[in-house]
């Protein structure tokens, strides 16, 4: 008797749990976390999960978010409070208890129609959208985040610090200072602006990409199969179901195989998947297995279901509804930048606190004239204004602006910025075969009868010769009555009048190759006519065949479907089974064969070796070789009714023996024609790719072979025996020398490894097998392409794992980055991280932006230290311990941090890639920090010391000229000389501060230049006339702080109030010569680290 798992665990209830229970045991890698779709539930937990394939597939709902944050988990009590309510208003529903014609009365449907277009336009009014209410928008949170998210706080204190300084503290006040609170609150304001605008500006964008993602569904409508978007499904629906697809309402199932199973742990947490049936198992309508929940995954079989809820009404809806709450968190990114300006804030309040403890114990009671409470006030704040990095928060969300627009562009859906982010450190790219690498467009061009080997034209020739001869049916009718019948696609109806190579195939790949070589031989539908289907097993990546058994309609079937002999023994009541599949996995199992006159002869070890020597001939042509056989089952033999739970498991006994070849078919499913240039410039960047199928070895090796990633001749590519199973021949771990990673190697290593050997191999082989620069993993299961991503992943290797079939699902999940293509299974697309909708050779635009958007954010740190922080820092400082005059003010340290420095500061997230970014080896998340100490020495150590030596230089150099020598300012604390009048020196002093602040506007424009790039010169990466590398922004940027510069220091009213001046012409120009040496230095910098790129200065080098 068998034993089916759902039978063993029938007594236990569905849990409404928060626990992710395939998460426990996860390993202690950095978690990358999911983010919740707009109808999940609580679906945030470790991707690290322990996740057992082979008994389900528990795929999180996950959605673009953009405020470019991810979800945290619900309250557990909210989450319980609304499943309990959900539950309450769902016990009153009877789909589950009525029979399927009671359902198709009730809701005005056909079986064999579906409904009406009228019908279901109708209904679409009635019943609304399938779509679930969208969540609240909690307006105030939202609008206090626009002012007080990044650093509007610090403003908004600050200016309030300086309205105090100003009345009632100021005696008398003093009009800079009502100036300076006004422009800080002013800028308070602006950033809260920009903040709502980029706000709305990439939601509307992500909202574009949303719409992006294919969504729809196969229906039957006015009798015929239908595709429609899922939003537009009606209850009344007929809903065809397949592995791989996400239900899109709530169903319930008319017709179903013995083999689907359903994973519902989106909504109950249980981990086991449901079995799927046609007759009602419980009264409680959420444990029943008659019916299919919204948001829920078919992991095998197929069926037909009825949709009875959709939107809000569905148990998903129910739910969602009552708690889709958003919640938001930080991306790693924005918690590395996080951490910088804490420690950028810590070092402020550091000197902060130096300055107060200075003016306390030593200025307050030596040179109490010097500093009084309201300029200390004005001080803290300059301090304050003057470290934090205020450019830093525009620019950041200008990266993120510009990431999600190329996103679009390139057809790219991610579902969170760290994606993005940790594409530019990925190591390794597994990548799937079929769909991915190549472009799933299969076609039979070869077919193989009685060891005859024939191409479909010469097929069809073959079967008219035969019939024009009178020669009646034979064993090409034979192949073409399987290659029809044991077949799960279907065509579409819309397209049936165009020619056979442009009709629409609902189906996978190799079914729709199958299907159009049967129907070139003859009408399909006349086939199905003749033969009723009884039992389907669909294919699966485990067993690798599909079954169907048939009983007959009409008699005439015989004479198609068998040889004449066997035709005369088959009674009405007999059954014949229709089995295709891998050729390895099925030939055993056949005992005859059929010869190209139709009739069934015993295998021999000859026929036997010469069909093996086909199918490796068409392997090692990179085709696809699928076995069509066939078994007659007399009634006596079958023991079940084909509605029996017993009956796939007599079907599976029957079909491992005494099976009857028809024919072999080769197909041919072309690479991708961009694919043989992305490998090549994946690995350029120092990324290794490799294949991983569950083909053929051969058939697997020389598609790789074609698409480049294998690149030895057939000779030197290695197999299971080139690894030593003892650790003598394994490489140092500490010989980087010897390391398979080092692209910079002229001999690639290739291997390639079947499923069956993986098994097989133990810690020392991974080990070597981890290092070969060319790797391709054939006939695998989809544990083990799970196992290859752990065994990279503890090899501290950052991997990508690209799939389309339900079978990735799993090592999508598992890996740093999923990724699908649009085309793909729900099930996979749910599953990754990232989506191409279009090619795979986006990819490459993705790795790219990974490193740019973490390169610019750099360049833009970078930028933002040297005169924004460190060049206005000393002036305080200085003033405070020295005795020396403040020679820049407070308001224009505020205009160099708000202003003149923050439109630069956004235009260089616009940097187009350097050269270089994909000449790289990739980023290693443990060590290279977006602000390290090479940054910070570029910063400060060689651009800060710069920029802030010339400009005291020139402010001093300028009270000099002006008959006021150094001599008289240090440590004088404002008591200058008798010879100097007061009123003259105070004017000198605004002077010298405006050429302070000159000095460094006019100084940063060739900051700006420098830190374009962080290796390549100015010549071989130009801002100007090429357009792969010019960013025009840099240019009105300039302008635009020019601008700033003369408004505030030319204007006489704001000169009056705010202390400013007119700037000699020189001050203009000498500034600028200092900037032509800051730039030539930086480009002797950037020659020794290219010339010298292992030394001292290449070390140093941010």
């Amino acid at each position: 008797m068998v034993t089916f798992e759902d039978e063993k665990s029938k007594n236990a209830r569905i849990q409404w749990n928060d626990v992710d229970v395939e998460a426990a045991g996860s390993r202690p890698r950095p978690a990358l976390h999911r983010s919740n779709s707009n109808i999940s539930i609580n679906s945030v937990h470790s991707r690290r999960g322990s996740i057992d394939p082979g008994s389900a597939l528990p795929i999180q709902y996950r959605t673009v978010s953009y405020q470019i944050a991810e979800s945290k988990e619900k309250n557990a009590a909210e989450i319980q409070k609304a499943k309990d309510t959900a539950a309450k208003e769902l016990a009153n529903l009877d789909w589950h208890t009525i029979t399927p014609n009671e359902i198709y009365t009730r809701l005005s449907s056909s079986p064999t129609q579906g409904l009406s277009a009228e019908q279901a336009k109708r209904r679409l009014t009635e019943y609304g959208k399938n779509n679930p209410s969208p969540p609240p928008t909690h307006r105030f949170q939202q609008i206090f985040g626009y002012f007080f998210k990044g650093f509007g706080s610090i403003l908004l204190v600050g200016s309030i610090l300086v309205f105090v300084s100003w009345k009632p503290l100021g005696q008398p006040p003093a009009k800079a200072n009502l100036a300076l609170a006004i422009v800080l609150l002013a800028v308070f304001f602006i950033q809260a602006a920009f903040n709502a605008w980029q706000d709305w500006s990439s939601s509307r964008v992500m909202a574009s990409i949303t719409t992006m993602l294919p969504d729809d569904c196969l229906l039957l409508r006015d009798g015929n199969q239908v595709t429609i978007v899922a939003s537009d499904i009606v209850p009344g629906d007929i809903l065809y179901i397949k592995s791989g697809n996400k239900l899109p309402a709530d169903v319930r199932f008319v017709e179903i195989s013995s083999d689907a199973k359903f994973d519902r742990s989106i909504l109950t947490g249980e981990s086991l998947p449901l079995q799927g049936t046609v007759d009602s198992t419980d009264e409680n309508y959420l444990e029943t297995k008659c019916i299919g929940l919204q948001g829920t995954h078919c992991i095998s079989g197929s069926g037909i279901g009825i949709v009875v809820s959709t939107g809000d009404s569905t148990v998903f809806g129910k739910i969602a509804k009552m708690t889709n709450a958003p919640k938001t968190g930080l991306t790693p990114l924005e918690r590395e930048i996080l951490n910088f300006v804490i420690v950028i804030c810590s070092i402020m309040f550091l000197m902060i606190l130096i300055v107060i403890i200075v003016w306390a114990a030593y200025l307050r009671k030596s040179h109490p004239d010097w500093i009084n409470v309201p300029t200390l006030i004005v001080d803290c704040v300059s301090v304050a204004i003057a470290f934090i990095p205020e450019g830093l928060p525009i620019a950041l969300t200008a990266s993120l602006t510009i990431t999600a627009n190329l996103m679009r562009k390139n057809k790219i859906l991610c579902k969170s910025l760290k994606t993005v982010e940790t594409l530019g450190s990925v190591s390794v790219i597994c990548s799937d075969k079929t769909g991915t690498l190549t472009k799933n467009k299969m076609y039979v061009t070869e077919c193989s009868i009685g060891m005859q080997n024939m191409d479909p034209q010469c097929t069809r020739d073959e079967m008219m010769h035969r019939r024009s001869q009178g020669e009646g049916f034979n064993a090409v009718d034979q192949l073409r009555v399987i290659a029809g019948l044991c077949n799960s696609g279907e065509f579409d109806a819309a397209t049936n009048h165009l020619p056979l190579h442009e009709r629409k195939i609902n189906g996978d790949a190799t079914d729709q190759a199958i299907l159009r070589f049967s129907e070139s031989l003859g009408p399909v539908s006349e086939l199905r006519q003749l033969w009723k289907k009884t039992f389907e097993l669909a294919f699966n990546s485990k067993n690798k065949y599909m079954i169907r058994t048939f009983e007959m309609a009409k008699e005439r079937g015989l004479q198609v479907a068998l040889p004449s002999a066997e035709a005369a023994s088959f009674r009405p009541t007999d059954m014949l089974l229709m089995i295709k599949g891998a050729p390895d996995v099925l030939i055993g199992r056949c005992t005859k064969y059929i010869t190209a006159e139709g009739e069934a002869k015993v295998f021999d070890d000859t026929t036997l070796a010469k069909i093996e020597e086909i199918k490796n001939h068409w392997s090692s042509q990179g085709k696809r070789v699928i076995l069509l056989a066939r078994k007659t089952i007399c009634k006596e033999q079958i023991r079940e009714l084909t509605t029996s739970a017993h009956f796939e498991d007599e079907i599976m006994h029957h079909a491992r023996s005494g099976l009857t070849l028809v024919g072999i078919v080769g197909i041919v499913d072309p690479p991708r024609d961009e694919i043989p240039s992305v490998v090549s410039t994946l690995r350029r960047a120092g990324i290794r790719i490799f294949m991983v199928t569950g083909d053929f070895a051969l058939t697997a090796q020389a598609i790789a072979a074609e698409c480049g990633i294998i690149t030895n001749p057939p000779h030197m590519v290695k197999g299971i025996s080139a690894l030593s199973r003892d650790d003598t021949l394994s490489m140092s771990e500490s010989d980087p020398e010897k390391s398979a990673l080092d692209i910079s190697s002229e001999i690639k290593t290739s291997i390639v490894i079947s499923g069956p050997e993986m098994i097989t191999l133990n810690e020392n082989q991974w080990e070597q097998l981890c290092r070969y620069d060319e790797i391709v993993f054939a006939r695998t299961t989809p544990e083990q392409k799970l196992r290859i991503v752990r065994e990279f992943q503890g090899r501290d290797e950052i991997v990508g794992m690209t799939g389309d079939g339900v079978n990735d699902a799993p090592s999508l999940k598992a890996a740093d980055i999923g990724i699908a293509l649009g085309s793909g299974s729900d099930i996979a697309i749910e599953a990754a991280d990232m989506v191409l909708l279009e090619s795979f050779s986006a990819v490459v635009e993705a790795v790219q932006y990974g490193r740019v958007v973490f390169d610019n954010l750099k360049k833009t740190i970078a930028y933002l230290l040297p005169a924004g922080s460190f060049s206005e820092f000393w002036p305080v400082m200085t003033n405070v311990t020295f005795g020396l005059p403040q020679v820049l003010s407070s308001f224009l340290m505020i205009i160099i941090c708000c202003f003149t420095d923050c439109a630069a500061a956004t235009v260089l997230a616009y940097e187009t890639p350097e050269a270089d970014v994909l000449l790289r080896k990739p980023r290693k998340l443990k060590t290279d920090r977006l602000v390290d100490w090479q940054l910070m020495l570029q910063a400060y150590g060689f651009i800060g010391v710069m920029e802030t030596l010339t400009s005291f230089a020139m402010s001093y150099w300028y009270l000099q000229r002006s008959g006021i020598p150094f001599s008289d300012l240090w440590f004088r604390y404002g008591q200058l000389p008798d010879s100097i009048d007061a009123d003259y020196a105070a004017q000198k002093l605004s002077e010298a501060s405006s050429i302070y602040f000159v000095n460094l506007v006019v100084m940063q424009w060739f900051a700006i230049l420098a830190l374009r790039t962080r290796r390549l010169s100015i010549f071989q990466h130009p801002p100007a006339f090429n357009k792969q590398t010019q960013n025009l922004y840099i240019f009105p940027a300039i302008a635009f702080a020019l601008c700033m510069a003369i408004f505030w220091l030319y204007i006489p009213q704001l000169q009056d109030t705010l202390g400013t001046s007119r700037v000699p012409a020189e001050h203009f120009f000498l500034p600028a010569a200092f900037g032509v040496g800051l730039l030539l230095a930086d480009e002797a910098r950037k020659w020794g680290v290219r010339t010298w790129p292992s030394s001292w200065i290449a070390r140093c080098a941010w």
